[in-house]
């Protein structure tokens, strides 16, 4: 979604419900400096959140479905509405009360129902649609894999993560490579935390020449395949998708190619598709047979007497003493092979069909796996929540075993190991001395809390991984269980909410050193935040990383090079903490405080590459470039970034020119 600039004194945002999302919602609105209205059910006189009232600019009291309530809190003033109460209906049916009040206003909705979500961001437009309950699914599968993975998502059928590497001294990048080395066409360095240091914030607070030592920490994301996990299509059904390709013969025959080795591992489809085949074109010849010998009788009746014999008609046609009509040799000995074919096909079609009800029947019956004996995640809670979390882990290949006060259907996570009944009795049963990680997701946090207490005592060196709602109740279990990993689930989603309320459409969230970070989209247009901006100045200006651009008509490409200059049009992905997505919205780049010196160029040819290097690198226009390099020496009056200016002195001594850095406080 694109991002203009607009004044925030006059924009204010609208939030519909002050449950727990709501109230975490209003403070994330807070966190970038915009108004906030808000819209409740029941006047309260406690708040979870302390200092909510102080935070919520104006109040309403009443239902967010009624126009005259909508109107009361000011939606005409407002840029966006955040619909999020617990109940999907009062959501979607305010949703369609705020369209109608205020035609231009952002709707962000929480609701899980992704069909009709997709229907009304049709119908409605300028809508976007969460539920808060799974947004966070990752960030909890992650927490209990206790890993060097911090985080996973798909992008252009490429799966991406973000790992978190401990550098020891038998590590192949120790002493080895300076950590610009490490960025390549798959690979961007977000952070660096040399031994014994707090890890940083930002992701550009690191120096690209130091080298990695042993007990450094290296955070980086990586493209490491083509999507494989996460709800993965197979390679034609992504393809046929694609319907007009399907009118090019190279893009049909590999698809087609595709499909016949997929159907290798199931020998029968093979041969009712080949038999499918075979009887359409039967079909067809006969149709064709009868027509020429009969030249009266119309293309539908001929139609009808192929469809007869293939059905196994023949004795309706052909049963009586005398033949009613008058038929070649070859045509009544082509009509009874047709209907002998017709008959053998039903039958290999009725044995497929019985195959399928006993494969359903023994699948039905089949049992869970055993539980695992080590190493393994006990999963507690299968609600919305929960579910995700377990097929994230599975994706990952993870061990695991779930505990459910009640049977799950068989077609829920069949290969998971379940233990069913009273969720706190019943943990004995899961090889807790032996587990990796506990993680209590019910929809109860106090039994999540009694369930990571019990947890902790039957084994002390569990990673225990709790979900809980209330911000007091989780500062409280924090303090109670300072080795847990205590992760409000609102508190996580509320992120996700607000960027979406300023336009930025938000892809995923996981967390990293105690921080949340979004994989956000954005599309560029006149006049934003971003357009006519190098990819270095997005990335190092706003303290973001872009990981995908894209122009029109054309392929993305993921870790683009720092000289993009945006356009009109363009697709950027970037991976922002909220502090990034801040400073996207109001345009606050930071400060550039480094210039380049120029010596010297050790030959003409170096002239003319320097002067291409520094309009590449810097921006700025191709003729000041060549102008400044000829007159050497002399300072580039062209303000830069660190690592940017870091990466122009590199390049120019490339090109046989000397240069080094000059730091200047602007102003």
């Amino acid at each position: 979604m694109s991002n203009k600039t607009r004044s925030l004194d006059s924009t204010a945002f609208l939030v519909c419900g002050l449950g727990g999302l709501g109230q975490y919602c209003v403070m994330v609105l807070k966190e970038f400096g915009v108004k906030v209205h808000a819209i409740d059910l029941v006047d309260r006189d406690y708040w979870d959140i302390p200092d909510l009232a102080e935070a919520i600019d104006w109040l309403t009291i009443g239902d967010c479905r009624q126009p005259k309530i909508l109107e009361k809190a000011k939606i005409q003033q407002c840029r966006a509405i955040l619909l999020v109460t617990s109940n999907e209906q009062v959501n979607i049916q305010a949703a369609f009360a705020a369209r109608a009040v205020n035609p231009d206003v952002r709707l962000i909705v929480r609701s899980d129902q992704q069909n009709l979500n997709q229907l009304l961001g049709q119908r409605l437009g300028n809508f976007v649609a969460f539920e808060a309950t799974q947004l966070p699914a990752a960030a909890f599968a992650l927490a209990a894999l206790g890993g060097e993975t911090r985080g996973f998502f798909n992008l252009e059928n490429q799966l991406l993560r973000v790992v978190r590497v401990q550098i020891d001294r038998h590590h192949r990048w120790c002493d080895r490579p300076q950590l610009r080395e490490l960025n390549t066409s798959t690979r961007r360095v977000l952070a660096h935390t040399p031994n014994n240091d707090s890890p940083s914030k930002g992701f550009y607070q690191w120096e690209r020449d130091a080298r990695i030592q042993a007990g450094d920490t290296v955070v980086y994301i990586e493209a490491i395949a083509e999507k494989t996990i996460l709800g993965t299509q197979s390679t034609y059904t992504r393809q046929v998708g694609k319907w007009r390709d399907l009118l090019n013969w190279k893009t049909l025959k590999p698809i087609l190619q595709q499909f016949w080795a997929d159907t290798q591992q199931t020998p029968t489809q093979q041969v009712v598709l080949l038999s499918g085949i075979m009887m359409f074109v039967l079909f067809l010849l006969g149709a064709l047979f009868y027509k020429l010998q009969y030249p009266d009788t119309n293309l539908q009746d001929a139609l009808n007497v192929s469809l007869v014999l293939i059905l196994g008609g023949y004795e309706s046609l052909f049963g009586q003493r005398r033949l009613p009509f008058p038929v070649p040799l070859w045509l009544h000995l082509f009509s009874i092979g047709l209907t002998i074919a017709g008959t053998v096909f039903v039958g290999i079609l009725y044995a497929l069909l019985t195959e399928r009800v006993l494969v359903s029947r023994f699948q039905f019956l089949k049992r869970r796996p055993s539980v695992p004996k080590a190493d393994h995640v006990v999963l507690v809670g299968f609600g919305r929540v929960g579910q995700r979390v377990a097929k994230l882990l599975q994706d990952l290949k993870q061990p695991l075993i779930g505990i459910h006060s009640a049977t799950l259907e068989a077609n829920v996570l069949p290969q998971m190991p379940l233990i069913v009944g009273n969720l706190t009795t019943t943990l004995n049963r899961a090889n807790l001395t032996t587990a990796k990680s506990i993680i209590a997701v019910t929809d109860d946090e106090v039994t999540n809390l009694e369930i990571g207490l019990m947890a902790y005592a039957a084994n002390p060196t569990l990673d225990l991984v709790i979900r809980t709602f209330d911000p007091m109740f989780s500062d409280n279990v924090a303090r109670l269980l300072p080795h847990a990993r205590v992760m409000g689930a609102y508190a996580l989603a509320a992120e996700a909410f607000a960027a979406a309320a300023f336009g930025e459409n938000v892809l995923n969230l996981f967390r990293l050193n105690n921080q949340t970070l979004l994989v956000t989209e954005y599309r560029v247009e006149l006049g934003d935040t971003l357009s006519g901006l190098l990819l270095a100045e997005v990335a190092y200006g706003y303290g973001v990383v872009p990981i995908l651009h894209q122009r029109k008509m054309q392929d993305a490409k993921l870790m683009p090079t720092d000289d993009v200059h945006l356009e009109v049009g363009d697709r950027l992905i970037i991976l922002a903490t909220l502090d990034g997505l801040q400073r996207i919205e109001r345009r606050a780049l930071m400060a550039r405080q480094w210039f380049v010196q120029v010596e010297k160029a050790l030959s003409a040819e170096a002239v003319f590459d320097g002067g291409a290097a520094i309009a590449r690198i810097s921006g700025c226009d191709i003729g000041q470039a060549r102008s400044r390099m000829s007159h050497l020496p002399g300072l580039l009056d062209y303000p830069l970034y660190k690592h940017q200016a870091q990466r122009l002195v590199s390049e120019l001594s490339k090109a046989q020119v000397l240069a080094h850095l000059v730091r200047r406080e602007e102003g």
